[in-house]
């Protein structure tokens, strides 16, 4: 890695990946991924230098508290989480939750939740913010008090990890250098996991999505009714599917609490999920659960968490 941070991988697999099979012999890994991020927000009220002010309308609140966007986002963990979590118990389906740890410290109930119904529990940060300029110091502690709030809601450390859109260019060697994270989820860049290697370890990087996504429903993104996100995810489960038949893939599904978690919303959820169970071949699995087979599939020792060095956030 240079000063300026990793090279850019411009080539990825040139349809040459490698020719791991999921369990059972499946087609496609379906990934559901659910955004925790309900009072990690930005606020005032919680003594941060600023308001959030993105949600489906864009306004900034300056210098007070914004009791609008708070209200907004409570709505999450207050009514959407039991719809998502129902839609998705129905249907006996495994989930990782990216959440923030203040979030869970606010709320730890859905880690609870989230945990006794089989779910993961990933990190998305301490607070729902950018990395992108802060300072290394800055950095691990956001990781180390994440780290610290997860293991006291779920019971168990993190081993993934997903910053909010901009990562730094440190983030992936410090996730290595922590010890325990088996995988992070901050590139976008392609179908299926891929394996990067820091400072003498494997580290496996598992893509995330943007499109098949219910953040499209926001600030015109393009989704208006649930059968838009219902529509959209079923034509990239279905263009993977058929891809499937001869080379891995994954697909990831994006959902947020606030978001598809709305009574109009979610049941683009509940009609994606049917459609994809209609197929055979189909390995809905958690993102540690897939992390942990492409190593397999690589031939590379089953990962282990390594003691987090003393002094991690000096």
């Amino acid at each position: 890695m240079s000063a300026l941070g990793p090279e850019r991988d411009f080539a990825g697999y040139r349809g040459r990946e490698p020719s791991i099979r999921w369990p059972d012999d499946a087609r496609l890994a379906v990934s559901v991924v659910v955004n925790v991020e309900e009072g990690a927000e930005l606020s005032i009220g919680a003594g941060d230098e600023r308001n959030e002010s993105i949600y489906e309308a864009v306004e900034a609140t300056e210098g007070a508290r914004d009791l609008c966007m708070e209200s907004h986002f409570e709505y999450g963990t207050r009514a959407g989480w039991p719809r998502i979590r129902q839609a998705l118990a129905e249907r006996g389906i495994p989930a990782t939750l990216n959440a923030n740890g203040r979030s869970l410290v606010l709320s730890p109930w859905i880690a609870a939740e989230a945990v006794a119904d089989g779910h993961e529990v990933a990190s998305h940060g301490w607070r729902w913010e950018r990395h992108v300029h802060m300072t290394e110091a800055e950095e691990r502690g956001a990781i180390a008090r994440s780290v610290e709030a997860i293991t006291m809601a779920a019971g168990t450390p993190p081993v993934g990890w997903h910053t909010r859109s901009a990562t730094s260019v440190r983030t992936r060697d410090l996730l290595v250098e922590h010890g325990g994270f088996l995988y992070d989820s901050n590139a976008y860049n392609d179908d299926v996991p891929y394996l990067v290697t820091i400072a003498g370890h494997d580290h496996i990087v598992l893509p995330y999505a943007f499109d098949t996504n219910d953040m499209r429903f926001f600030n015109r993104g393009g989704f208006t009714f649930a059968e838009d996100f219902a529509r959209y995810c079923g034509a990239a489960f279905d263009r993977l599917y058929e891809e499937g038949a001869t080379r891995p893939r994954m697909l990831s599904i994006g959902l947020h609490l606030r978001i598809i978690g709305r009574p109009a919303r979610i049941a683009g959820l509940e009609m994606f999920l049917d459609h994809a169970l209609s197929r055979p071949g189909v390995w809905f699995a958690r993102r540690d659960a897939i992390a942990h087979h492409w190593r397999s599939g690589l031939g590379l020792p089953r990962w282990q968490a390594r003691p987090t060095p003393e002094g991690f956030t000096a």
